[in-house]
């Protein structure tokens, strides 16, 4: 019996799992996510990122990075019963032996009251074991609003990076990166320090070219992707900075001495052009929601990296795409073009 071409195709869509994959040609490893967090432990490589439902933490486990949509996965919370709305940028973390996955969330009435949380796993493997939500952090006790932490471990001290306000908004809006010293993975030690916020014409898009816009200015640096260069010089900070909803959003970098006081403000360096821009003829934008993973069988480095692009329709969709990138000899990335 011939089978009609329609059912061939209804059976390739749904064998290439939920989220889809493009052909091996290209570099888009998952059609739909934002905000990719990805590490290498023991051989395996371990993803996570924003669903669009905002409502759940999946855990993805796979050998090889390129097929984790194909991999194993791992439901860690889902939001009934939880108290937790509106799961923005989950990353996961290995500290001291223990599996860690920082979030941020609010109380489903407003998301001006997103705090930042924690879930802890003491199992060798984080498709197994029992994961413990601790949290909220507090990160400024005028006003606990937190987004996109993310935590590193330097000369064996613990530190929180993420981005929050000065103060709580009334007319406007300014997004800040800071930075505290930890006592354990889900209690701050020191006071929050600032260590950027948007200053430059680049960092200060809230209007689109076509003049759609917020409510009111808002001005930002945000998701913070703390890592040590390979060579230990240097800690270096990539972030996001101008509005997610616009055209101009770009990625920015950050960075001090690995040897310096990470919580004063003068260790710190902004680089004053932003990086990693796709170039004029490229169908992508917002390419700054970014994760450095080094390859679990060589010395290489994978960029994985949020892309945006619009259909024939105008809609915006987003998926998460891959490609190698290199460090220069001064301890910094090369990212190349998305």
């Amino acid at each position: 019996m011939k089978i009609p071409p329609y059912i061939i195709l209804l059976i390739t869509i749904l064998l290439s799992g939920c989220y889809g994959n493009k052909p091996s040609e290209s570099n888009i490893i998952f059609e739909s996510g934002a905000y990719p967090s990805a590490i290498c432990h023991k051989g395996m490589y371990y993803y996570m990122m924003q669903i669009d439902r905002c409502d759940t933490l999946f855990l993805f486990a796979s050998p090889d990075i390129r097929t984790l949509v194909r991999g194993q996965k791992r439901m860690i919370m889902r939001i009934p019963g939880s108290g937790m709305h509106n799961i923005y940028s989950p990353e996961i973390h290995r500290i001291n032996n223990r599996w860690y996955v920082y979030c941020e969330a609010d109380d489903g009435g407003n998301t001006d009251n997103h705090e930042l949380y924690v879930f802890e796993n003491t199992s060798d493997d984080p498709m197994t074991g029992e994961w413990v939500k601790h949290g909220p952090i507090v990160t400024n006790k005028e006003w606990n609003f937190g987004l996109h932490p993310s935590p590193l471990v330097v000369n064996d001290r613990l530190y929180l990076f993420w981005s929050g306000w000065p103060k709580r908004r009334i007319e406007n809006e300014t997004q800040c990166i800071y930075i505290a010293e930890m006592s354990d993975p889900w209690t701050l030690k020191s006071e929050r320090v600032v260590i950027s916020e948007p200053e430059y014409e680049w960092e200060r898009q809230w209007i689109n070219p076509d003049g759609t816009r917020t409510a009111y200015p808002i001005f930002v640096n945000e998701n913070p992707q703390p890592m040590i260069s390979p060579d230990g010089s240097n800690v270096i900070v990539p972030y996001s900075a101008s509005g997610i909803w616009t055209v101009y959003n770009s990625l920015g970098i950050l960075y001090a001495s690995a040897n310096s006081d990470l919580l004063n403000p003068k260790s710190w360096v902004k680089m004053p052009e932003p990086q990693f821009i796709p170039d004029e003829n490229a169908e992508i934008y917002g390419t700054s929601n970014i994760s450095v993973v080094p390859d679990c069988n060589s010395d290489s480095y994978y960029l994985m990296y949020q892309a945006k692009h619009k259909d024939t329709q105008g809609h915006e969709h987003s998926d998460v795409r891959i490609k190698e990138m290199h460090w220069n000899d001064q301890g910094f990335p090369e990212f190349g073009k998305p």
